[in-house]
């Protein structure tokens, strides 16, 4: 083969919501890109992740979890959003929690299946399983379920079995010249990194309150005195929702703009300052248009 060609290819990480698709495309790369919270339905976005491997460039996309109850258009866009990655990947890996199927797993299995693209299970979460013999008679029943290429346990979270996986990947993408940079770590801007890890850290604060009712959006980025500025926008649904997010004397609204901007000190490796501002869009996640505009849906 020509010396530049690759093994290159996009994967696609598809499965029920809270099975930690978004801690593994994070552990497959190294770098934390997509943000991750207890809470099912965190990811609304497909985000790229590219891993550079020697001889192979693996195009890891993270979707939204598949979910069959998506009454509302914000959970009918994130479903389209998850369909339409696994048309576009040349390999499927449906992410499953070790030991568990559920009626939503098989809904992302039928997902998966509907796709016709070549697909692998990741068994995630090993590292709660013990004995870890207690694995067998599910990879069993797994083969059972589909044709899987293969079935990799990992526990994302610890990163064990990461490394194993990598290569798995590789060797079932075609070859080619390099899709982007040799360099290139995401096609996702600060702006969108920004914006997340706010929302990241609004849904640790709010815990059981409000996260879904939340989106976050920057409004204007700009380098400033060797630092970024964001001004950056939390759109609510309802205007009774604003003290909420603002806090008792904008205390909550300042503990979320400490953590993100510690966070993001961290992993852009520079000074950021946010300023941060809450406004009303009345039932934003029911609204095509909004959706559209703070690009939830296309």
């Amino acid at each position: 083969m020509p010396a530049t060609d690759l093994h290159c290819g996009f994967v696609a990480l598809a499965g029920r919501p809270n099975v930690g698709k978004s801690t593994l495309l994070n552990a497959l790369v190294g770098v934390k890109l997509s943000i991750v919270t207890p809470r099912p339905q965190t990811t609304r976005h497909r985000i790229l992740g590219l891993v550079q491997l020697p001889d192979a460039q693996i195009g890891i996309l993270d979707t939204p979890g598949l979910h069959r109850q998506a009454g509302r258009a914000l959970n009918k866009a994130m479903n389209r959003t998850a369909a339409a990655a696994l048309s576009d990947a040349d390999l499927v890996v449906l992410v499953l929690e070790a030991l568990v199927w559920t009626a939503e797993d098989s809904f992302a299995l039928e997902r998966v299946a509907r796709s016709g693209r070549p697909a692998l299970a990741v068994v995630n979460k090993i590292d709660r399983v013990r004995p870890r013999e207690r694995l067998l008679p599910y990879l069993a029943e797994l083969a059972e379920r589909h044709p899987f290429l293969a079935l990799v346990p990992v526990s994302a979270l610890k990163a064990q079995g990461v490394e194993r996986l990598l290569p798995v990947l590789a060797q079932h993408l075609p070859l080619g010249p390099p899709l982007f940079d040799r360099d290139v770590l995401t096609d996702r801007g600060l702006e969108f990194r920004i914006a997340e890890m706010v929302r990241e850290k609004l849904t640790f604060e709010l815990n059981q309150e409000l996260p879904y009712g939340i989106a976050v959006a920057v409004e204007r980025l700009q380098a400033l005195d060797g630092q970024l500025q964001a001004d950056v926008i939390i759109w609510v649904e309802r205007e009774g929702q604003k003290p909420i997010v603002i806090g008792a004397g904008g205390q909550r609204l300042k503990r979320v703009g400490s953590a993100a901007r510690r966070a993001l000190n961290g992993q852009l490796a520079q000074r950021v300052h946010l300023n941060l501002w809450v406004k009303v869009r009345e039932n934003w996640a029911d609204n095509a248009r909004a959706l559209q505009d703070l690009g939830l849906d296309s």
